[in-house]
């Protein structure tokens, strides 16, 4: 009887090299409180990318709501509508407004050209996302920033290992946020990390991340409870040596796909350059609504089960204001991610194209 199929599943480093991580914990004593282990894990990572800082939190929420306080930002930011909730929400809940900009038919990403048009006199950032690890238009991003005195926070939740101008796109931006939620490319099970390469601004979300005390353990700024725990870096630590072979792996995977699916012209992949994508998502786009569902329908048969992303556009939920954003309207209604991970056999993937 064939196991259920779903669209991911964390990759994990052996048992065994997880468990020496944690025999330094139970040796240490130490489980959180910028342990150890987070400290060692933050320059490991910096290391790995190629970044001057980075600064590990619990979740990538909390790292794009520390990047907007700790840049006192007040009024409206301008964001993409095709992206998970947690991006518009961090806007809203330090109080800004979200403003959306319709999105590129073929990257998916945010337009960048459409987003001068959005600016008024109370736009005081753009929060770009590079959705599922497509790059972003970082160059013209920034031009228009620059242009209007504006902020620039990169929701780069899908995009660990990924380069841009042979730099890490972390390094775009005044702060770029991860997240290292166990679906993503790089898990810590929960977790999250903000980039800078702005010393003071560094300096002050590590304050914020843990209740604005310094490390005289003076509380000198605001702040919240954002740290990473012990056992979240200890992970870590263990699943990035595997990196590279985890990218290496799901890349194959994608381009098998790809080739199984080249000639449904029903079919539609991301638009990036393929060194500059880390093959965390197998997003693809159909030609009708129709179609996802009758997919849905059919792959669910046989306990497959893709997901909608990111659907509904977030442009139409309620809480919300209304816009007009038909690019973003129709890629959501017709997108669907099929499965892709580290553990995902070949003969799976040829039945689950045969069956679309």
């Amino acid at each position: 009887m064939n196991k259920p199929i779903y669209v991911t599943q964390p990759s994990l480093a052996p048992l065994a090299e997880f468990n020496e991580y944690l025999q330094q914990i139970w040796e240490s004593g130490i489980m959180t409180h910028n342990g150890p282990l987070m400290q060692r894990l933050e320059k490991e990572i910096s290391a790995y990318e190629g970044v001057s800082d980075t600064i590990c939190v619990a979740n990538g929420t909390c790292a794009m709501q520390l990047a907007i306080r700790a840049m006192d930002l007040q009024g409206e930011i301008i964001t993409t509508p095709f992206t998970f909730i947690a991006t518009a929400n961090s806007i809203t809940w330090e109080r800004c407004t979200p403003v959306f900009v319709d999105i590129d038919p073929d990257t998916w990403n945010i337009d960048a050209g459409k987003i001068e048009a959005a600016i008024t006199d109370k736009t005081v950032a753009i929060l770009p996302v590079h959705v599922f690890s497509a790059p972003c238009d970082v160059v013209r991003i920034q031009e228009i920033a620059d242009k209007h005195g504006l902020k620039v926070i990169y929701d780069a939740a899908h995009a660990m290992c990924v380069k841009v101008n042979g730099k890490s796109i972390m390094s775009y931006g005044d702060v770029s946020t991860t997240s290292f939620h166990a679906t993503k490319l790089f898990n810590t099970c929960e977790g999250g990390a903000c980039f800078t390469e702005n010393e003071a601004l560094a300096a002050r979300i590590r304050r914020m991340r843990f209740f604005g005390f310094d490390e005289s353990k003076e509380v000198v700024d605001d702040g919240m409870n954002a740290k990473m725990t012990e056992v979240s870096a200890a992970l870590g630590l263990a699943n990035l040596k595997h990196l590279d072979k985890v990218r290496k792996n799901r890349r194959e995977k994608y381009e098998l796909y790809q080739q199984l699916l080249a000639d449904r012209e029903y079919i539609t992949f991301q638009k990036f350059d393929p060194e500059e994508y880390n093959y965390s998502y197998l997003p693809v786009l159909f030609d009708t609504e129709e179609r996802v569902f009758q997919t849905l329908e059919k792959l669910a048969a046989e306990k497959i089960y893709p997901r909608r992303y990111f659907y509904p556009s977030l442009h139409n939920i309620d809480i919300f204001e209304k816009a007009t954003l038909p690019v973003a309207e129709s890629v959501a209604s017709r997108i669907a991610c099929l499965p892709l991970y580290n553990e995902l056999a070949e003969e799976n993937i040829r039945r689950i194209c045969g069956l679309i």
